[in-house]
C-alpha cells in the first residue's frame, strides 16, 4: 500500500476524531516506518554490535587473560563480562550510545518530514486532513519510539549473546556491593530506558532539520553532521565551559546507576538537558513546519 492510499485509508478515522492525538494516525506512522528496508538495516547493525563485542571478548578471553588487561581501554564494564554476562548489555549500550545509536535515531527524524515532502506524499497526509500539529507530533512520537526499540534491540541482543558464551548470576556494582540477578536484570532495563530518554534530544533536533529542507538525504545527513561535530566539541577541553549544554555531554553518566547507591545528579542532568532540547527544537520545527510552504 502506499503513503497516499495509507493515507487515504486512515482519512475517516481523522474525521471523525477531532483531538490533537489521532490513534490511527500513529499506527500508521509506526507501521510504515518499520517496515522500510533502511529501518531494518539500522536496526540490525544494531543488533549485531552486542554479538561482536561478546565474540571479541571470548576470543580474547579464551586462554584465561582479562578482557581489558590495563584496565583502562573499551567500552565501561567491558572488563567484567567474562564474570557476568548481563555486563554485556551495558557495555553493548556504552559502545552504540555515543555514535550508533544517535546515528540510526538522526537518519529516521531527519528523514520523517524531508522524506515525505521529496517523495510527493506530504501534501496527501495533510489533506487527509491530519493537520500540521497533529502530524508533527505523529512524526515525533513515532521517532521516539523508534529511540525505544533501537535501544531494546541492542539490550536483548546483548543479553542473548551475554547468556549465550559468558555465565549469568550475581554481579558486583561499582560500588563493590553485590545485588542479585533479578535486581541487576531490573538496573538494566533502566539503564535501557535511560539510553532511550538520552537520545530525545537527537529526535527533536533531527526533526527540526527534516522540516528545512525537501531532501530527505539533506536532512539526514545534516542531522548525523551535527551529532558528530557534537561529539568532537565535547573532547575538546578549552571548551569544558561550553560542553554541559551539548546533548551527549551526560549521556554516559546511565553507569551511575550501577552503584549503590544511585548517583542521581548526573542523570538528573542528562534528563533535564534532552527535555531542554526537545522543547527548543521540538518548538522551532513546530514553528517552521505550520508556516512551511508545502504546495509543490
Amino acid at each position: 500500500m502506499s503513503r497516499a492510499e495509507a493515507a487515504g485509508a486512515e482519512a475517516p478515522t481523522v474525521r471523525r476524531t477531532r483531538p490533537l492525538w489521532t490513534f490511527g494516525l500513529l499506527r500508521s506512522e509506526l507501521v510504515i516506518t518499520l517496515r522500510r528496508r533502511r529501518t531494518l538495516a539500522l536496526l540490525a547493525v544494531l543488533a549485531a554490535v552486542p554479538v561482536l563485542v561478546g565474540i571479541a571478548v571470548k576470543l580474547e578471553t579464551r586462554g584465561g587473560s582479562s578482557a581489558s588487561p590495563d584496565g583502562g581501554g573499551g567500552p565501561a564494564f567491558l572488563a567484567q563480562i567474562t564474570n557476568n554476562g548481563l555486563f554485556l548489555v551495558f557495555t553493548a549500550l556504552a559502545a552504540t550510545l555515543p555514535f550508533f545509536l544517535p546515528m540510526a535515531v538522526g537518519v529516521v527524524a531527519g528523514d520523517a518530514i524531508a522524506g515525505e515532502a521529496g517523495g510527493g506524499t506530504l501534501r496527501y497526509l495533510l489533506v487527509a486532513p491530519a493537520g500540521r500539529t497533529r502530524l508533527l507530533l505523529t512524526k515525533y512520537t513515532t521517532v521516539m519510539a523508534f529511540c525505544l526499540l533501537a535501544t531494546l534491540v541492542v539490550a536483548v541482543s546483548a543479553l542473548a549473546v551475554g547468556a549465550l558464551l559468558f555465565p549469568l548470576g550475581d554481579l558486583t556494582t561499582i560500588s563493590g556491593t553485590r545485588i542479585t540477578f533479578a535486581e541487576g536484570l531490573g538496573r538494566a532495563l533502566l539503564i535501557a530506558l535511560v539510553v532511550a530518554a538520552s537520545l530525545v534530544g537527537v529526535a527533536a533536533l533531527g526533526l527540526f532539520v527534516s522540516t528545512l529542507t525537501n531532501s530527505g538525504i539533506a536532512a539526514m545527513a545534516t542531522t548525523v553532521g551535527l551529532l558528530i561535530t557534537a561529539q568532537i566539541l565535547d573532547q575538546i577541553p578549552q571548551l569544558h565551559a561550553l560542553q554541559p549544554y551539548l546533548f551527549p555531554h551526560y549521556w554516559l553518566s546511565f553507569a551511575d546507576l550501577m552503584r549503590d547507591p544511585v548517583y542521581w545528579d548526573g542523570l538528573v542532568r542528562n534528563l533535564g538537558l534532552q527535555a531542554l532540547y526537545a522543547a527548543v527544537f521540538g518548538s522551532a520545527a513546530w514553528a517552521r513546519f505550520t508556516t512551511k510552504d508545502i504546495s509543490v
